[in-house]
């Protein structure tokens, strides 16, 4: 089935990666490129309906693409609601492991959680991951902290006028403090102030930049925790100084790939453990779920695809959390939604900036043969239950092989190439394949 509709997929002759943004928009936008994806589409449609013997299946699973920008919209805003969506204030000076902490537990490069903190009131900045409208993690960073000519009563006021806003979202405190850094007074009086207003948010502290104070004759981290006088001498110290102040505290040391230190994120394990045990469980498990990058991590070659899947795995855990819904049919539009919002938010990794529209005709053109296939396969045998096996894994597994498959895609443009429909088929079989292995486990 593939063969029939290989041809179709959208050229990239008129989509060349050296060309403008606005260009290539302009170019999505005119009817050619419109037009090859009606005419994937219209194969895709016939594929399905000669696969599916019930006609009315076949009808809804075509529907599954027709989700308009207004019904997109609307599913998004329910969605939010349901997401396991954790919010954490992060407060302490500059330079002391914030954005450390955002890259350790998001897998993001330090230029992209530089790029993606956005100013959200005057003394506070905010990143959400992995996109402001669908996030799975709020970060909250305090700005100038620690600054001899900063308002700390302003910065209080602001913390606590976002804390007053109500939400359903989880909520953590993180004091970030430099493990040779004792100057910690209005960090304390801003902490002490929060918690006296807020005693049921929990707050965690992390001391960081261990390697500071290691005895000189170590270039390297020891096995986790550290046994150094020096470490556990200001450790101490520092706990001690936030001991009424904080549930837990936790050492960490969280640097970059050119400093040498072996992992790069040591204590990462030791925070999302404190992390799960202070949030509720279906935030925790989120967390969890998020920091199992082993596969995702592999080295490929290929720095965007290795950046792509740190985008591509929290939307298939909200596609998993989100999985279970009790009326047939329910799920595919919620999917579609978060998948177009997914396409969308790799086509701007790869330079490609798309409409919601736009996102949604990439997911048509390189979903609609691989679905129909492992609709034939692997779904058919389970009417008249048919919308029942969309299952936590399968939808995870299915929107990871959509996100692999988009990226392939967005690959071939940025390199001037035309898309290879047949590569991009065997990379979503493949994908799907092993991503159903590994989220066979993934519960709601």
């Amino acid at each position: 089935m593939t063969e029939q509709h290989d041809a179709d997929l959208p050229s990239a002759e008129s989509e060349q990666s050296s060309e403008p943004t606005d260009s290539v928009t302009t170019k999505l936008a005119n009817g050619s490129w419109t037009n090859r994806i009606s005419g994937v589409w219209n194969k895709a449609t016939a594929n399905l309906i000669q696969l599916l013997p019930v006609e009315q299946v076949a009808q809804t699973v075509i529907q599954w693409f027709s989700v308009s920008e207004t019904e997109v919209a609307e599913i998004l805003e329910t969605v939010r609601a349901e997401l396991p969506t954790t919010e954490a204030l992060l407060i302490g000076k500059p330079q002391a492991g914030k954005s450390s902490i955002v890259r350790g537990l998001t897998g993001v490069t330090a230029e992209i959680v530089g790029q993606g903190f956005r100013p959200h009131t005057q003394h506070t900045q905010r990143y959400a991951y992995p996109s402001n409208e669908l996030p799975l993690l709020i970060f909250t960073d305090t700005v100038g902290l620690g600054d001899v000519n900063q308002d700390t009563s302003a910065i209080i006021q602001e913390l606590v006028g976002d804390l007053q806003k109500e939400s359903d979202r989880a909520r953590i405190l993180i004091l970030t403090v430099k493990i040779n850094d004792f100057a910690t007074d209005t960090l304390r009086q801003i902490a002490q102030q929060l918690r006296q207003k807020y005693p049921e948010i929990p707050c965690l502290l992390a001391i960081t930049c261990l390697h500071e104070v290691y005895p000189p004759d170590i270039a390297d981290h020891p096995a986790y925790p550290p046994d150094y006088e020096e470490v556990n001498r200001a450790s101490a110290a520092i706990v001690e100084a936030f001991a009424q102040l904080c549930d837990r505290w936790v050492l960490i040391d969280f640097t970059l790939e050119e400093d040498s230190y072996t992992p790069v994120f040591y204590g990462l394990e030791t925070l999302s453990d404190n992390l799960a045990d202070l949030l509720p469980e279906a935030e925790a498990q989120a967390i969890y779920q998020l920091l199992e990058r082993e596969e995702v991590g592999k080295q490929i070659g290929n720095l965007y695809r290795d950046a792509g899947r740190r985008y591509i795995l929290p939307f298939a855990i909200m596609s998993a959390t989100l999985a279970a819904v009790p009326l047939p049919f329910a799920t595919m539009p919620v999917l579609t939604a978060l998948q177009v919002s997914m396409v969308g938010l790799l086509g701007k990794l790869y330079g490609q900036t798309l409409t919601p529209s736009q996102a949604g005709g990439v997911v048509s053109a390189i979903a609609g043969g691989f679905l129909a296939q492992a609709v034939a396969r692997e779904l058919i045998k389970f009417l008249p239950g048919f919308g029942s096996v969309i299952a936590a894994s399968w939808a995870a597994a299915y929107t990871w092989a959509l996100g692999e498959g988009a990226c392939v895609y967005f690959g071939d443009l940025m390199g001037g190439k035309k898309p290879d429909p047949q590569k991009i088929q065997s990379v979503m079989q493949e994908a799907f394949r092993t991503a159903k292995e590994r989220f066979k486990g993934i519960k709601r």
